[in-house]
């Protein structure tokens, strides 16, 4: 019997999903509108830096590429989960499964990057003024993205060489609303120790020592901004501030989720839809919200949508 099982081909997976209790089926209508909520917000400032000129110097480009990430990301995942929330048999194949957890892993190793892009162009704007536009050109900012971006490509590819060479065979459930490393090696008819190690040291210990780096660069600049920067600059205080926020919620959850052995956990699905729904939400509204040149450069934008 056993090696019956270890012959068959796995073919699709079947989703368990992000509840099974008919109580919780209302979370369609708040994942709904939290999902359009993130498309609006991102699109927006998307639409805002390509069409206002002011916008056009290196952070704001960085944080265009950060809200079309933001917008990928969470393309990914909830689409497929909003259409299973109301059905009874939610599957994927095989291919979609792998597809899935490349374009998650992508977009989750770039938003890492540009992160760090982000700070570092924080850093020089406030340690380096009066180099920045020249240390922070155009040639510069572009091959940031570019780097951040096939960082995110190969962090990805590494992932998913690393999960697909394994055999996979019945059972063929996984738990959770959406394709990820985690519950799928699970599945696999061999032993997955070599393959755990890899993906944690892959994805958990760089997602902490990258934490730990962006923490300490950011606490520096705030002490620096408190220390020297003038009290009327209160632009590189509430930005920065911003930045500590979007590092927190992006980064805490992902570590709750790859740094660590894997072991099933009661929380391992509320803190991934925490990661996967809510904070590609959080991100525009924490930049717009902290960040004045952004709202009045929403508010031309409406001005000349609806005049």
């Amino acid at each position: 019997m056993e090696q019956e099982n270890i012959t068959t081909t796995v073919t699709d997976f079947v989703l368990v999903g992000l509840t099974q209790s008919p109580e919780l089926q209302f979370l369609f209508v708040v994942f709904f509108i939290v999902y359009m909520m993130t498309c609006l917000g991102n699109f927006t400032i998307i639409t805002t830096l390509i069409t206002d000129h002011q916008l056009h110097i290196p952070m704001y480009f960085l944080l265009g590429n950060l809200a079309f990430i933001d917008l990928s990301e969470s393309s990914v995942t909830v689409p497929k989960m909003l259409w299973d929330l109301p059905s009874k048999q939610k599957t994927i194949t095989f291919g979609g499964c792998m597809s899935q957890m490349f374009f998650f892993h992508f977009t989750g190793g770039a938003v890492v990057l540009f992160l760090m892009m982000m700070a570092l162009d924080q850093y020089m704007a406030i340690h380096k003024a009066l180099y920045y536009l020249r240390i922070m050109n155009w040639g510069v900012c572009v091959g940031l993205a570019a780097g951040a971006w096939l960082g995110g490509f190969v962090h990805s590819i590494v992932q998913i060489a690393l999960t697909i060479q394994l055999p996979f065979c019945e059972p063929n459930t996984l738990d959770n609303f959406y394709c990820d490393v985690p519950q799928v090696i699970k599945l696999a008819c061999t032993d997955t120790y070599m393959v755990d190690l890899l993906m944690v040291s892959n994805s958990g210990l760089l997602t902490i020592i990258i934490f730990i780096i962006l923490i300490v660069s950011c606490t520096v600049i705030l002490v620096k901004i408190r220390t020297h920067v003038p009290e009327g600059n209160h632009k590189a205080l509430s930005t920065c501030r911003a930045q500590v926020v979007v590092v927190s919620i992006h980064f805490m959850p992902s570590i709750f989720i790859y740094a660590r052995p894997f072991r099933k956990f009661s929380l391992d699905k509320a803190v991934s839809a925490l990661y996967t729904v809510i904070t590609p939400m959080l991100n525009p509204i924490i930049y717009t919200l902290r960040n004045t040149e952004m709202k009045n450069a929403i508010k031309r934008l409406m001005n000349r949508v609806f005049s």
